[in-house]
């Protein structure tokens, strides 16, 4: 045999064993037997000499490689010094980021061979009978309170008895334990609440999602002391106490580190006693519900000069509960968000002055509030945005499909336009995979996780989707979109947009810093091992660690490099699937990219270093990358949770495509754009031999989805499922649904009376005479002219929009100086 040929069987063995991810003992014994058949084959490769000295080399290697103590004392030891040196400086407050909340399925997804039978058997989030009730009752109730017209642009706040209704139906109280006085609910409850009331009302929708988010009932339930607990969040279930939480000020938005807010331990005067407390100075905006709260979360940094409380004179960042009403706080101003409504604005305090009990978990509380709010982020960016933004979707989907089916340009419906049907299938695609990540990750808070990259990602890609689905609507709807009155139901939220996009992490942030930077390190499974190793001073510990991630790196190196080349090769099908159906090939191609993801990311941190964490835009390529995997993960779990319905199969096929699609995209952008040319090269070769091979979704896919937006059927009120439709035909929604069915049964009519005239049993006239001479022809009977003509009325009052008179302007211009 050639030499050739014994060298394709070493490489090939070396890539099956790296795809199988043996152990290192058995590839030894697998190379130990390769060099054995080769020394008892008669037609050898090397002569006897070479043949020895590669049975030197193996008998060397191996015992270095297999034996711990030989391996750390020649390989591992060295590399951990190296490794000590280049390992990038780390603020405590970007370590308390990092380590905040749990890993989750974002584990498997970076792991380069996902289970995905585990993610399958993961129960499917169902709400319970309680909050089915309250969702179908106190929420219904709400929504049908609320005028959003009214709301933003004559009142410029939620009215009297809509604040009264929210606190006395425990809608501040989703997050409390009924122990407390709250409702205890679900994340999946609570994301429903916000979703539906968020299809009614953005400002509504806000109020509500605050105090259930990131605030003092939040922080509370997880770090309060005992006393903290009994006295506010009865307090807050009821709406006794309006929350707010104040931590981003002028000089610190995104860098906590730079916060300027700072208390000084002392003892002072409370309450006419000498206590030990903390003097305060701070300057906060953009504080949601600041303007009505009676009670102040704070964040700031404290210091203890004096060392009141113990050696550390820099503590750090803390968080306190403040009551409003007391000295030196000045709060009630508002910022006008958008002209959105929700109570929003600065607040400041001059030498405010609290007892240290006040700090959130008192004494030991000190100096953890940063570690508390990253926790608490982590749990709670998974909910109300995500919720807010798929109301929007679900919303869009249904109004928007409604319209595009009333709307008629050259006597067609505008939504059988191939244009408007790309639009269209956008939208309901979007909203499939909105609602699918909400879902999928509202189930992973409710089973104990705080997914804080997970979280990330929900945030970030359902903003940002939202954007997308409301442009594209506001493209549909054209002049009736951007005419602003009480029958457009979507100018409020496309004005809505930008908000979701900034608060709880921008989105730049959020996605060129934080999914991969936070991912990168959590979700690796050797990363944090060598970091942590690295640290430990203890000399013989920090060996053995090191030792251990540093050649499961190695080994998880070698098998992502194989599997994105073996699975490259067979574009995935040689990967294991869950199911047996026409979705099993998503399944293998997500493993081929997850094993990709891997890879690359693997490469980039070996060539880069800690230069990588200033690579912003490499990072957020690599970002987009990890949530199209995430994304996708979620419809096909979604679409198996709802029962694999064939008439879904479209919206997850749909989804799918997209999500490989980007990936690719921002893999080829990865390639071109790496620092070292030759590296990307290689990189591209690896993970495409046969080049690239995901396609965008095609046309028909594309009019399958706008289809479906346009006329009432099982799968358009699955897609749209949880939002508010009101049966009102003055409602700027409801006048969409109740003139769609009318339509719809119009145009069969209409299709005789238009037949007719094409085949000559009409002439073309006016409407009128041309409906009479229909009726006394038989062509049409009266009860179908009656249906006609109702559709056409539905019609008209549909495509209707608003128009005012020149004084009112003015007069709103007054209304919002007398509201602030």
């Amino acid at each position: 045999m050639s030499f050739l040929f014994w060298l394709l069987i070493l490489i090939s063995g070396v890539f099956v064993l790296g795809y199988l991810r043996t152990p290192l003992i058995a590839n030894t014994l697998a190379m130990a037997f390769f060099i054995a058949v080769i020394t008892v084959s008669g037609d050898q490769p090397v002569n006897s000499f070479l043949l020895g000295l590669i049975w030197s080399v193996f008998a060397f290697v191996a015992v270095t490689l297999n034996i711990p103590m030989i391996r750390r004392k020649l390989i591992s030891d060295r590399i951990l010094a190296l490794f000590r040196t280049v390992t990038p400086t780390m603020s405590r407050t970007e370590k308390e980021a990092l380590e905040a909340g749990t890993v989750w399925w974002d584990g498997d997804l970076f792991s380069g061979k996902p289970d995905w039978n585990k993610l399958l058997k993961i129960p499917a989030p169902r709400l319970t009978e309680r909050e089915r009730d309250f969702i179908d009752g106190p929420v219904e109730d709400l929504c049908k309170m609320l005028d959003d017209w009214k709301i933003t642009h004559e009142d410029y706040d939620l009215p009297t008895e809509v604040w009264q209704f929210i606190k006395d139906n425990g809608f501040f109280s989703m997050i409390i334990p009924r122990q407390y006085g709250g409702l205890e609910f679900s994340a999946l409850a609570h994301s429903s609440v916000v979703m539906k009331i968020a299809s009614r009302s953005i400002s509504a929708a806000v109020t509500v999602m605050v105090p259930n988010s990131l605030g003092p009932a939040e922080l509370l339930l997880h770090y309060g002391t005992d006393e903290q607990k009994e006295y506010y969040l009865p307090r807050l279930a009821t709406g006794e106490e309006v929350p707010c939480f104040a931590l981003t000020g002028p000089e610190a938005g995104s860098d906590a580190s730079a916060m300027p807010d700072k208390g000084i331990v002392c003892h002072g005067e409370f309450e006419g006693k000498q206590v030990l407390g903390i003097r305060l100075n701070w300057e906060k905006r953009y504080i949601t519900l600041g303007p009505v709260a009676t009670v102040l979360g704070l964040a700031f940094k404290l210091y203890d000069p004096d060392h009141l409380l113990g050696d550390d004179e820099a503590p750090g960042i803390t968080c306190a509960l403040i009551p409003t009403d007391i000295p030196g706080i000045k709060i009630g101003d508002r910022h006008m968000p958008l002209n959105m409504a929700f109570m929003n604005g600065p607040n400041y305090g001059k030498d405010v002055f609290i007892p240290i009990d006040w700090v959130i978990g008192g004494k030991a509380g000190v100096g953890n509030g940063w570690s508390m709010l990253m926790e608490s982020l982590a749990a709670g960016r998974s909910i109300s945005l995500p919720a807010l933004s798929t109301g929007a979707g679900k919303l869009t989907s249904r109004a928007t499909g409604a319209y595009a089916r009333i709307r008629k340009q050259f006597k067609t419906p505008i939504g059988k336009f191939e244009g408007i049907e790309e639009a269209l299938a956008r939208i309901a695609g979007f909203t499939y995979m909105m609602d699918a990540v909400r879902v999928m990750t509202a189930g992973a808070v409710d089973a104990g996780e705080k997914p804080a990259v997970v979280s990330a990602i929900a945030k970030f890609n359902l903003t940002e989707t939202m954007r997308r689905v409301v442009n594209d609507a506001m493209d549909i709807h054209g002049g009736s979109g951007i005419c602003m009155g009480p029958h457009n139901f979507l100018g409020r939220v496309y004005q809505a947009v930008p908000i979701s996009i900034t608060v709880e992490g921008a989105n730049i942030l959020t996605r060129s810093l934080i999914i991969y930077g936070q991912g990168a390190i959590r979700c690796h499974p050797y990363v944090v091992k060598e970091m942590q190793a690295a640290k430990d001073s203890n000399v013989i510990s920090a060996s053995i660690e090191f030792d251990k991630a540093l050649f499961g790196h190695i080994g998880f190196f070698i098998s992502n490099l194989s599997r994105s080349f073996l699975l490259g090769l067979t574009r995935g099908r040689i990967a294991t699937s869950p199911v047996n159906d026409s979705l099993s090939l998503y399944y293998k191609q997500l493993t081929h990219m997850s094993a990709a993801f891997a890879f690359v990311s693997d490469v980039a941190m070996m060539v880069l270093g800690g230069k990588l964490k200033r690579k912003e835009r490499l990072s957020a390529r690599l970002a987009d990358i990890f949530s199209q995997l995430y994304i996708a993960s979620c419809l096909l779990k979604h679409y198996e949770d709802q029962g694999a319905l064939d008439e879904d199969l479209p919206l997850v096929q749909w989804g799918c495509d997209m999500a490989l699609n980007i990936i690719q995209h921002r893999l080829g952008e990865i390639f071109r754009n790496f620092p070292i040319s030759w590296v990307g090269k290689l990189m591209r070769l690896v993970i495409f031999p046969t080049g690239k091979y995901f396609k965008t979704p095609g046309d028909r896919l594309d009019h399958d989805l706008a289809t479906l937006l346009l006329s009432p059927s099982l799968t358009r009120d699955r897609l749209t499922d949880g939002i508010f439709v009101s049966d009102n035909p003055e409602d700027a929604v409801g006048r969409l649904e109740t003139a769609l069915s009318k339509v719809i049964e119009s145009d069969l009519v209409e299709k005789k009376i238009n037949n007719a005239v094409k085949t000559g049993t009409l002439k073309e006239g006016p409407q009128e005479s041309l409906l009479k001479e229909a009726v006394i022809l038989g062509i049409i009977s009266q009860q179908e002219l009656d249906v006609l003509h109702d559709g056409l009325v539905a019609r008209k009052n549909a495509i209707k929009v608003d128009a005012f008179e020149q004084l009112q302007t003015a007069i709103q211009q007054q209304n919002w100086s007398k509201a602030q």
